[in-house]
């Protein structure tokens, strides 16, 4: 890359971007909170593939005449031919029977029904794990960065995972995309995509410190500024071949993967940007000021 960006002096600019999309998904979380799957919360998911253009009030017509009042349904699929409904009962094979009945009367037998269901106790279970393997992964990350590096490298790696994590989950809370253990899974792949891209970084960092030994915050910049542009194009070009592959995925793939592909494709730009941009600059300020504490106590000594 010919051009060259001063990325140290405008961290505060990237903090402010970063704080304002955090604050606009944390405010959605407060608000609306996140619109679950049935992998956790208790009830019955049940998709009525129609296989041809239907009315999705008149759709819903079709469920409270069964008797599920206000039912929560949408349409979904590449050209909307499924049903998606979704109530918190626990729906036994007689009731799924009555769906399929219903909807085979109005709209044909080339209608098909099928159904997810959860009880209370593996949807708080399921739940509980995922928070669970979350913890884990930062906690292994926690302790890897350390030895390898500093703690002073750990914890704003750690930082911009959180910051990767809150934003997919923020703007699912804001379109009401639906969570689920699928979107456990590209949370997981997002982190361990995000890690990869801060320890790059970090790595030539800790090369070029060793070497130029900067004294002053010019040169302290100057050298941070240098390893991020070294690593630069690496880190664009391997963010941008897997973002082709999950929009491929997003674009070709079918309903079942449509939200994974869309929490990668969000998780994977934010975590490219949050390696360059977030882990490198709070880790910048932190280490300057660690320096020069050092720096005053052995003067005082003295």
């Amino acid at each position: 890359m010919n051009f060259k960006l001063d990325f140290v002096g405008h961290r505060r600019w990237f903090f402010i971007f970063s704080g304002v999309v955090l604050i606009l998904g944390i405010l959605s979380l407060l608000f609306q909170g996140l619109n679950l799957g049935v992998d956790f919360v208790s009830g019955t998911r049940v998709d009525i593939k129609i296989n041809k253009p239907y009315d999705l009030e008149e759709a819903k017509g079709h469920l409270e005449k069964l008797g599920y009042k206000s039912p929560d349904a949408s349409k979904a699929g590449e050209n909307y031919e499924w049903l998606i409904f979704r109530t918190n009962q626990v729906l036994d094979h007689n009731d799924i029977g009555k769906i399929r009945e219903e909807f085979q009367a109005s709209y044909g037998n080339q209608v098909d029904v099928n159904e997810q269901k959860v009880d209370p106790i593996v949807g708080r279970e399921l739940a509980k794990n995922a928070i669970i393997s979350l913890l884990i992964a930062f906690l292994g990350i926690v302790l890897y960065v350390t030895l390898r590096f500093e703690y002073r490298m750990a914890v704003p790696a750690v930082l911009a995972l959180l910051h990767d994590v809150l934003v997919v989950t923020g703007a699912f809370s804001i379109f009401r995309w639906e969570v689920d253990l699928v979107y456990i899974a590209a949370i997981l792949t997002i982190v361990g995509f995000s890690i990869n891209d801060t320890i790059v970084i970090f790595d030539r960092i800790r090369e070029n410190m060793d070497l130029e030994k900067p004294k002053t915050w010019e040169d302290f910049g100057k050298t941070v500024n240098a390893s991020i542009q070294q690593t630069l194009v690496r880190s664009i070009n391997t963010s941008l071949t897997v973002v082709l592959a999950a929009l491929s995925l997003f674009v070709l793939g079918g309903e079942s993967i449509r939200y994974f592909s869309l929490a990668l494709l969000i998780g994977l730009i934010f975590g490219t940007y949050s390696s360059i941009f977030i882990a490198s600059q709070i880790w910048v300020g932190w280490k300057w000021r660690s320096m020069e504490k050092a720096k005053l106590k052995a003067q005082t000594a003295e």
